[in-house]
């Protein structure tokens, strides 16, 4: 499952703002505000899922473990022209 606070390091990392990657994941403004809202607002697990998806077509890979959460950018010949 993707945090909040994973949505927002993501997007840092792609260089992306909240109507771009919306707009890749195909889901409203709205929602994603809601997923990325630091209050734990109700989302639906399918919009999450769907930015899940698009984060890590885009070379981005979740990190948990017992000591806490991340993410990286992993380089392919797709996006190693990004910042």
């Amino acid at each position: 499952m993707i945090t909040a606070r994973q949505t927002r390091a993501a997007r840092a990392l792609l260089g992306w703002n909240q109507e771009t990657l919306a707009d890749k994941a195909l889901v409203s403004l709205t929602a994603l505000k809601r997923l990325e809202s630091a209050n734990a607002l109700k989302v639906h697990e399918s919009t999450r899922d769907q930015v899940r998806r698009t984060l890590e077509a885009a070379g981005i890979v979740l990190l948990t473990s017992d000591r806490g959460e991340g993410v990286m950018i992993v380089r392919t010949s797709i996006n190693s022209a990004a910042p």
